[in-house]
């Protein structure tokens, strides 16, 4: 979590870190809990492709994850999530709890995320999630593509 804010302070972006006593498992939950819409909560999945590891941001709204578009824009022929364990080994973090920022992959973010002013995700912790601009995902992580 010290990687994160320390390259959000870098970079002059306001965020907020929200605690809370259980974690949130489902995107339902976010949104229920955070009082916002479904499409503004936002996990970071960790994906495996014959070119690598990427970070995927997507959006909830979304309903599931489109591996062919996926495959298509990073110009790959086989995309799967990440297991827990190489989730684990790369990122330091359990599933569900990476952060939006400062996993140190390459990122695909989902663009209709920039839709809304602020959303929710990781924060490399189970208990806290990090609240930001969307806009900003882009000058703290290497978006190497976007899908929608």
């Amino acid at each position: 979590m010290i990687d994160m804010k320390s390259i959000l302070e870098k970079n002059n972006i306001s965020y907020q870190l929200i605690k809370h006593e259980k974690p949130i498992r489902t995107a339902k939950e976010g949104a229920e809990f955070f009082g916002c819409e479904l499409g503004q909560t936002a996990p970071t999945l960790i994906i495996k492709t014959e070119r690598g590891f990427f970070a995927l941001i997507v959006s909830a709204r979304q309903g599931g994850i489109d591996f062919a578009e996926v495959a298509a824009v990073l110009g790959c022929q086989d995309v799967q999530l990440a297991s827990k364990e190489e989730v684990k080994k790369l990122t330091g973090c359990s599933v569900g709890s990476v952060p939006l920022v400062g996993h140190n992959l390459p990122c695909v973010i989902d663009k209709r995320l920039l839709g809304y002013s602020a959303i929710y995700g990781g924060s490399g912790q189970a208990t806290c999630t990090l609240k930001l601009d969307p806009a900003r995902l882009f000058e703290v992580n290497r978006v190497v593509a976007t899908i929608h």
